[in-house]
């Protein structure tokens, strides 16, 4: 299947049904009157964010989603139909944007959670509505409200509790691959990765966390450079960033700069995020080689940096386990929050 992450559809409710002007004539009633109906509602256009789906690929393929109209009222005072409201499935995580790509309408980030995005149109009066002491047969009958329509934006931000940033041929993909059953495209050359993956690990029978792997990021990312920084999006709800430095660079104190220079230009909280950095492929070097350039990214960073071999699984199950600490104290602290948000009764 095929990673979409942004799409642009077209929708509209659907307009309520026009109401009538009847008058009833039965035979032996001697008294007839106006029992023209009301028309019914149109339909509602409704986002649902569902957990089986991951990419937003089904609307490149249909870009127009419209409710019917409600149906038309009848005489003997019957009301029209309601019609039936359109239901829009999303993956979780997926932002609605106006058609100017800046205006949020709504953020699906929770299984089940929906949004109203357009109401159907009411249903026009029948001549029944308009029934009074001094008018008893009235002629007239209004048309149903028009529903709504616009165009807007979908912008799919992955749900995970890890990101993993780093250079091209950082090893992130490598690494994926080693601590989950996802199996992305590995190569040695750089853009091996053109979509963000997801794995998902298991440490215990409780413990276990997503990672996200993005394309790598090259200097200029923010202004379009390489792959851009579009994917970064996808890693603002993770809880901690996972910094893949490759051990075998020629400079890695500036390889980490580049990334947070690009982290930093693209805003969105990313920069202040728990960053884990990591000193990859140690397998290639000698243990002074690695020591001389651990000392030098943590005289850099100022934090302290792990070492690891994804490919010959050195101290891998000690990264998995800080990055297991990290998540379970930020669920701890969402369900603190959350706990907070509710009134007490």
């Amino acid at each position: 299947m095929k990673f979409l992450d942004q799409a642009k559809i077209y929708v509209k409710s659907g307009d309520g049904g026009d109401g009538v002007v009847a008058f009833r004539r039965e035979k032996y009633i001697e008294f007839g009157g106006p029992d023209g109906g009301n028309g019914g509602r149109g339909g509602d256009i409704i986002f649902e964010a569902v957990d089986n789906l991951n990419t937003l690929i089904d609307f490149r393929y249909t870009q127009h989603f419209r409710a019917r109209k409600g149906g038309n009222g009848a005489g003997s005072d019957r009301t029209g139909a309601a019609a039936e409201t359109v239901v829009i499935k999303v993956p979780i995580g997926t932002q609605i944007f106006d058609e100017d790509r800046e205006t949020m309408l709504g953020d699906l980030d929770i299984a089940g959670k929906r949004l109203l995005l357009c109401r159907g149109g009411d249903g026009g009066r029948g001549n029944a509505h308009f029934k009074t002491s001094t008018n008893r047969a009235p002629r007239r009958a209004d048309k149903g409200w028009p529903g709504e329509e616009r165009w807007v934006w979908l912008r799919l931000k992955l749900i995970a509790d890890v990101g993993l940033v780093g250079l091209p041929n950082a090893g992130k993909s490598t690494f994926l691959s080693t601590v989950s059953a996802a199996r992305p495209k590995i190569a040695d050359y750089p853009f091996t990765t053109l979509h963000p993956q997801l794995g998902v690990v298991r440490l215990s029978v409780t413990e276990e966390f997503v990672i996200a792997d993005i394309p790598g990021l090259i200097e200029g990312a923010h202004e379009g450079s390489g792959l851009g920084d579009r994917f970064l999006g996808h890693v603002e709800r993770c809880a901690v960033l996972l910094h893949l430095i490759d051990g075998t660079a020629e400079d890695v104190v500036e390889s980490w700069r580049t990334i947070r220079h690009e982290l930093s230009e693209y805003g969105g909280g990313l920069a202040d995020k728990p960053e884990i950095i990591v000193l990859n492929k140690i397998d290639a070097l000698l243990p002074e080689e690695i020591e001389e350039r651990r000392t030098a990214l943590e005289q850099a960073c100022g934090q302290d940096v792990m070492c690891m071999s994804s490919v010959a699984h050195m101290n891998v199950d000690t990264v998995l386990r800080r990055l297991q600490d990290y998540v379970t104290r930020d669920r701890a602290e969402k369900a603190e929050q959350e706990k907070g948000e509710i009134p007490a009764t």
